[in-house]
């Protein structure tokens, strides 16, 4: 759905043992998954007055747990694990689901008409109503899926659940889109219709 800055690497990254390798390798990581963490976070339901504070309790966990390679099958799927469960954190903290995607929003074209923009608009509005409709823990899937691009094998390691499980929401959440991908097109057609 939307360009990936971490597709393309090879995994899993290797970890490095020395002190300077460790800080080149967590350089690496940041600029690496900065942009898509952030996202993901944003799409998780973090507020955007939080994300910034939620992204750096994410990359200051990865700094920690630089050391614990045993533990890492898929580095990629490491890092979005630890955003989701600092997302988790935050909405357990806040009390409430965030209704904001600001982290999701496409930089602001300067050479946009104002069709254009609340084009962009619209479908933004679109997208943050349909997964702030979806059961969490198909919102999470989806996420993972459709914007981070995640594998179902990887979105189970992130999750800690089981395949099957991972698939069955997947479908479900997808089958949702599609419905109320249908329901706005129906309805744009009936505003089209009114408007002549």
């Amino acid at each position: 759905m939307t360009d990936r800055p971490d597709a393309g690497h090879p995994e899993p990254m290797g970890f490095a043992h020395s002190a300077d390798g460790a800080e080149a390798e967590f350089a690496a990581l940041y600029l690496r998954f900065h942009d898509g963490i952030r996202r993901t976070l944003g799409c998780l339901g973090v507020p955007t007055a939080s994300l910034d504070d939620a992204l750096q309790e994410v990359f200051v966990v990865v700094h920690r747990r630089l050391d614990d390679p045993a533990r890492i099958e898929s580095v990629r799927g490491w890092m979005y694990g630890i955003a989701r469960r600092v997302a988790w954190r935050h909405h357990r903290t806040a009390g409430r689901i965030a209704r904001k995607l600001a982290a999701v929003e496409a930089p602001v074209d300067e050479g946009a008409t104002p069709d254009r923009e609340l084009e962009r608009r619209e479908a933004i509005a679109f997208m943050q109503g349909f997964l702030d409709g979806l059961d969490p823990d198909q919102r999470e899937v989806f996420v993972l899926a459709e914007i981070e691009g995640l594998s179902a094998p990887e979105i189970a390691t992130v999750v800690e659940g089981k395949l099957n499980t991972v698939y069955s929401r997947l479908r479900l959440a997808r089958a949702r889109f599609e419905q109320a991908l249908a329901r706005q097109h129906a309805r744009a057609r009936r505003e089209v219709r009114h408007a002549t």
